[in-house]
């Protein structure tokens, strides 16, 4: 059976026992405290807590998904075994309060031994040693007999996460035979590799809190997950995931684009590894992932300089990231469609990330090879090593950790860490730095089982008749309201709540539970109580405003993919009544005439004053219709599309205005890079950009007037002023210059035996540089001291020695630079220090002058 093959038959034998087909999420968790989708429950986590009513009992997905930073990290065992990887499909069916251990077991011993027919007699089962029920439907249900069924401690507990959703589960494992091990089942050790796990079925019953405790979920749930690759390797009869269909179809592509470019002889872990990164990296690019240096991006570019260095090692010295990308999309394109939409884009951002680290990749590794070099097994490379090669040559320090690895050399991290605090912002925020993100407020859960989500009546109508379920200094809840909630960047509505007993002003709006809409009280008068019945009402004017510049945002990021290339991805945004902020993919800084070229597009759709289209579909519609979804929100099977004119349309569940002319002119602010591969603008649109035209016309006029030009003629008066600034900066200098040389005149006559030690106040720390130069230059000078206060309280001292003296600068200069409470410069010929006592001057040219009666 083939990988497609096994997609397939897996999807529909649950799809036959009630189960919805789930496409397979983004990589992208929508869930703050991991990097990636690292499971097939990922997706479905806020069903497993209860904090979100599922759209059905039951679902089957094959699940895309990558272990390759945070808690699950895979990424150095890569290659070197025969199961890990970073990117990998999971096979899962899962249940939301539906069914229990009771249907899961026989249903997944059912899939393997009648649809797959697998060999009874090779299956074991571990269960946890505490988890009788479990033990007992193997047994009596199933008819796995008792020696094959092994009870097992941590292994058999799986957490997502050290907070969120857990429980106990049983794995079903495989016997690869006698040749492979000792005998004894999964809980010999020593037979690792012989018994491989190949599902796990997971009895969801508890979600972990963050001081340890584990609350009992709602409802008990069920996640199975197979790894799809472990699956394929057993049906096909074959020792490692490498030689499964897919990848030995891929590990061909790769060895011969290697062969083509270098030598792959006797180097199997190169290939494995490039195929597998391969793989990941081509699929993070297609899931909206950009290389950088923080969280999801670090990783992503870390892999990417792993599989270079290893391309490396082949000896191929041509850029192969690319290359490698047309291979997998071209054999993986039938399971998902978007990668044959997003190859030019998956390519770029490759080919250009490989092309800028090759152009250092050599000289690091000369680097790192010298250091080593010098280095004896068991010993550790310098942090400070290890820091250069990551700040000045881009080796992540894990790269740079396996290459020490391979040598038997450690790595100084501590060294390392040290050197990384003094330059903060080039490190990444490390995943366990993160809050981790806690279940809804107990009240609003209870509040949202019982009443269910708020009915959102916002897009229609700007006040609402409602009743208050629940009220406390801080919130409102409501059982219907017109108050949007902060979501997908735009902020939250404010307004009032009325009722007979009372009122409170909303000063924001948020989410409660998923679906629940939480006003945010900012006062109240009188005393509002859950029961009231109340009227909501938003404030209009400032909801005009934020429509104005979401509606904006929607037009710019066409604009900007227009101008710049369907490689532009929305990356995040802030949308605000005074102003909106969006973040897209790009490589380099705009130039001023593609921000014009941006806001001429943008503003030339809002003067056609188009009406707003709101289109409610499914997502396989929306698709069709060529929507883009945005980046951070999250999307169900019936979507939200929003067409904004003829070009821009896109998935958003946002309010906008109802006519592109409502937005008013739309101006740029600001544009600039807010980490690699990721800009950033500001911009105003409506009344708001009025208001910066007038902002600016004032800075004109004044400026004019402190000028003394008319404003049309502000940039003529301008350059004639700058022109005589600078002939009297010039004749300044003149003057300078001349007192220079009178200084040096009048300082020369004070010389005792060649040296000269004086204090000349009031001398800029440039001047009194080349004072003491010029000094020291004179025939008859050995030595040049001279001391200087300044108005503002401050000190400096500088010394030259010429040639003909053997006294050193610097050190004529360490007693004084302790006196006046300063320090500087240790140079040979010249030195300079700078202090805080002026009033201790004197006494340090004493201590100059007596050291150098002593010398």
């Amino acid at each position: 059976m083939k990988a497609q093959q096994l997609r397939k038959v897996f999807t529909e034998f649950f799809e036959g026992s009630g189960h919805e087909l789930v496409p397979s999420s983004s990589l992208i968790p929508h869930d703050e405290s991991l990097l990636f989708t690292n499971s097939g429950m990922v997706p479905f986590k806020s069903y497993f807590l209860g904090a979100e009513l599922p759209p059905y009992k039951r679902a089957t997905t094959v699940q895309k998904c990558v272990r390759a930073g945070g808690k699950h990290n895979d990424l150095e065992e890569v290659g070197r075994t025969t199961r890990h990887l970073t990117f990998f499909e999971m096979l899962g069916n899962f249940s939301f309060g539906d069914y229990f251990k009771d249907e899961a077991i026989p249903m997944a011993w059912k899939f393997f031994t009648e649809v797959l027919k697998l060999d009874k007699d090779r299956l074991w089962v571990t269960v946890h040693e505490t988890d009788d029920e479990a033990a007992e439907i193997w047994q009596n249900v199933v008819g796995v007999p008792a020696e094959r069924i092994q009870r097992l401690d941590d292994d058999n507990w799986w957490r997502m996460a050290d907070t969120g959703p857990n429980g106990p589960c049983s794995e079903i494992f495989w016997d690869m035979g006698p040749q492979y091990g000792p005998d004894g089942g999964p809980a010999n050790l020593e037979a690792e590799d012989r018994f491989i796990e190949i599902w796990n079925l997971v009895f969801m019953q508890y979600d972990q809190q963050k001081d340890g405790t584990q609350i009992p979920l709602p409802n008990p749930s069920i996640d199975t997950g197979a790894g799809l690759e472990r699956v394929l390797s057993v049906l096909q009869g074959v020792d490692s995931v490498w030689e499964t269909d897919e990848f030995q179809q891929l590990l061909s592509t790769v060895s011969k684009v290697c062969s083509e470019r270098g030598s792959v002889k006797g180097n199997t872990i190169s290939l494995q590894i490039l195929a597998d990164h391969a793989r990941s990296t081509t699929f993070l690019v297609n899931d909206g992932v950009i290389p950088s240096n923080e969280d999801r991006g670090y990783v992503l570019r870390r892999i990417i300089r792993r599989a270079i260095r290893h391309a490396r090692l082949l000896d191929v010295e041509e850029a192969i990231m690319g290359n490698l990308a047309d291979a997998v999309i071209d054999l993986m394109r039938d399971a998902y469609p978007d990668l044959e939409e997003n190859r030019t884009l998956i390519k770029k951002v490759l080919e250009r990330e490989e092309i800028g680290f090759r152009q250092t990749l050599d000289t690091g590794i000369s680097i790192l090879e010298k250091h080593l070099s010098g280095l004896d097994k068991g010993k550790n490379l310098s942090g400070e090593v290890a820091f250069q090669l990551h700040d000045t040559y881009g080796f992540p320090i894990e790269l740079t950790q396996e290459i020490t690895n391979e040598r038997s050399i450690g790595v100084d991290i501590e060294g390392f860490k040290a050197f990384m605090m003094e330059q903060r912002d080039r490190g990444r925020r490390d995943l366990s730095q993160r809050e981790d993100v806690q279940s809804s407020n107990a009240d609003f859960q209870l509040i949202l089982e019982k009443h269910g989500p708020t009915e959102f009546v916002g897009y229609e109508m700007n006040e609402a008749s409602a009743e208050v379920l629940f009220i406390d200094g801080a919130s409102i809840i409501l059982d219907r309201s017109p108050f949007y909630a902060e979501a997908g960047g735009q902020v939250g509505d404010r307004g009032i709540v009325e009722g007979e007993n009372g009122s409170a002003y909303i000063e924001d709006t948020v989410y409660g539970a998923v679906g629940q809409h939480r006003q945010i009280i900012g006062s109240t008068s009188g005393e509002l109580k859950p029961g009231d019945k109340v009227v909501a009402t938003i404030d209009k004017s400032h909801r005009l405003a934020v429509q104005r510049h979401h509606t904006g945002t929607h037009l710019l990021h066409w604009a900007l993919r227009e101008v710049l290339g369907d490689h532009v991805k929305q990356q995040g945004s802030w949308v605000g009544a005074e102003r909106l902020r969006f973040d897209f993919s790009h490589y380099e800084p705009l130039t001023n005439e593609q921000i014009e070229r941006v806001e001429d597009l943008a503003n030339a759709e809002i003067f056609s004053g188009d009406e707003m289209e709101i289109i409610q579909t499914s997502m396989q519609e929306a698709k069709k219709m060529g929507a883009i979804a945005f980046f951070g929100d999250k999307y169900g099977d019936e979507v939200r599309v929003l067409r904004a004119g003829e070009n821009s349309i896109e998935l958003c569940g946002g309010t906008h205005v109802s006519h592109l002319g409502d937005v008013g002119p739309v101006k740029i602010l600001s544009e600039g890079s807010i980490g690699s591969n990721i800009r950033r603008i500001e911009a105003v649109a409506g009344p708001a950009s009025v208001g910066l035209l007038r902002e600016q016309d004032a800075v004109i006029g004044q400026t004019a007037d402190l000028i003394g030009v008319p404003p049309a003629n502000l940039l003529e008066g301008l350059e004639k002023k700058l022109r005589e600034i600078e002939e009297l900066q010039n004749e300044l200098e003149g003057l300078r210059e001349l007192a220079a040389r009178q200084n040096i005149q009048e300082l020369k006559g004070t010389s005792v035996d060649g040296v000269i030690v004086q204090q000349l106040d009031g001398i800029r720390r440039d001047e009194l540089r080349d004072l003491v130069m010029g000094l020291q230059a004179v025939p008859e000078v050995e030595v040049a001291v001279v001391g200087s206060a300044t108005e503002n309280g401050g000190v400096s001292i500088a010394a030259a020695t010429s040639e003909r003296s053997d006294r050193n600068a610097g050190e004529l200069l360490s007693e004084a630079a302790k006196i006046i409470k300063g320090g500087g410069g240790k140079g040979d010929r010249f030195a300079m220090v700078g202090g805080k006592e002026a009033n201790a001057l004197p006494q340090a040219l004493d201590a100059i002058r007596s050291l150098l009666e002593e010398l």
